[in-house]
């Protein structure tokens, strides 16, 4: 099952994001398998929390510029806009600090820039999320993992890791959540199916609008990366460290052996390294991916979700305490897999203070007590919300602290949908 970590620390309910500073990048890869190893592998993580305005919409930045007078004053206001963190599922988060240092030594071309219609997002926005002032004190940055490589992070791949980072601004503590991949959601366009399917059909920007949507959030940026990316990761950090339960020895090993290149259509080495005993230990590359890819023990696919979650924070931990020249190695080898709208400036200033960020909590949506799983047809097997409007409450208030949230009138019609299809 998914895990969760409350934090009661300070919480933050004026407005403060910074406006175009500190933004990040993330990254996440896997491949797919054969055999029973083969065919769950729809990927994805995704980004971002910040809007911009469109069509005579307040423009949210601006809120927080004009609300200053209540906080301490211009300088903690430029102080906050370098306190950004890059949170990304499984495969993505220590590039939150290798994507930042590799582009300080200018290498920023190495990534690739998918643009998406931020206006548009702004605009298809529920009613009343801008003006939250409490969701304005943080950013939220969608992070996706994606079943690709050959680098082509565009719509046409099922995003198998969706995560939410969200980092309070006044006190840069993070919490992350995965959103379950089968999760039965309106993919933006009163179509409803497993959540992933919004990247295939319409790549980040569709991604972004379906997170949005459902969730009353308020998402503009994302970091995409492909299968490639966290192999030469875990590797260039010198492995991570991961507590190996005996059930997963037999799974783990069986990935190693079915990861396969995309435009070969070859196994990518038989010259992988087995895990044969059980213990906290430190796993290379090709071990972490395949640990990060287990569905097969007792909690399949939330127990999933929650292993990436711990190498993504296992990643973290190991970028924190590497040395320059490892940090540099390490985005040489990744960014060439990854996607953003994330531009230099913002990336750099999260360069200066992203040792201050730490994850103070992590869980998965649809939430334990308010989900259930069936099969729905032709859609297969769905981790239903039961029901949204009530997930959506407890979203905000694990994310934001907002403890009386009152879900849009758009997530309430969402919600009678999805009971009305499901029975839930």
């Amino acid at each position: 099952m998914a895990s969760s970590t409350r934090n009661e620390g300070s919480r933050r309910t004026g407005a403060g994001r910074p406006s175009d500073a500190g933004r990040r990048t993330g990254g996440g890869e896997r491949r797919s398998s054969r055999r029973d190893y083969d065919g769950y592998e729809e990927r994805g993580y995704s980004s971002s929390g910040r809007r911009t305005s469109s069509s005579g919409r307040r423009d949210p930045r601006d809120d927080r510029r004009s609300a200053s007078g209540g906080r301490k004053g211009q300088a903690r206001r430029k102080k906050k806009q370098t306190r950004r963190i890059i949170l990304f599922s499984v495969e993505i988060l220590a590039l939150v600090v290798l994507a930042l240092v590799l582009w300080a030594v200018g290498k920023q071309d190495a990534v690739q820039h998918i643009t998406i219609n931020e206006s548009q997002i702004v605009e298809n926005m529920n009613e009343g999320v801008e003006e939250n002032e409490t969701m304005q004190g943080y950013r939220n940055v969608a992070l996706f993992g994606v079943d690709a490589r050959d680098d082509d992070l565009k719509k046409g791949n099922r995003s198998d890791t969706i995560m939410i980072a969200s980092i309070n601004q006044d006190t840069d503590e993070v919490k992350l959540v995965s959103v379950y991949r089968d999760t039965y959601l309106n993919l933006s366009n009163d179509t409803y199916n497993k959540c992933n399917a919004a990247y295939a059909a319409g790549g980040p920007e569709q991604a972004i609008l379906m997170l949005n949507m459902n969730l009353d959030l308020n998402i503009t940026e994302y970091i995409s990366i492909n299968f490639n990316g966290l192999i030469e990761l875990v590797d260039s950090l010198g492995g991570v460290q991961i507590d190996v339960q005996p059930e997963e020895i037999e799974h783990l090993n069986n990935y190693q052996k079915s990861m396969f290149s995309t435009e070969s259509k070859v196994v990518l080495t038989d010259d992988y390294t087995p895990v044969t005993k059980s213990g906290l230990q430190t796993l290379n590359g090709m071990q972490a991916t395949a640990y990060c890819r287990i569905r097969a023990t007792a909690g399949d696919d939330f127990r999933r979700a929650e292993r990436q979650r711990t190498v993504l924070l296992a990643c973290l931990d190991k970028a924190k305490s590497a040395s320059f020249s490892q940090l540099e190695s390490a985005l040489d080898s990744v960014l060439p897999h990854v996607a953003t709208n994330l531009d230099t400036a913002e990336i750099l200033s999260v360069l200066q203070e992203v040792a201050n960020y730490s994850v103070t909590a992590t869980d998965g949506f649809p939430f334990e007590d308010t989900r259930t799983t069936g099969t729905l047809g032709s859609k297969g097997s769905c981790v239903i919300p039961v029901d949204l409007e009530t997930n959506v409450i407890k979203l905000h208030n694990f994310l934001f602290e907002q403890e009386e949230y009152t879900p849009s009138e758009q997530v309430k019609s969402y919600s009678a949908k999805i009971s009305s299809d499901t029975g839930y």
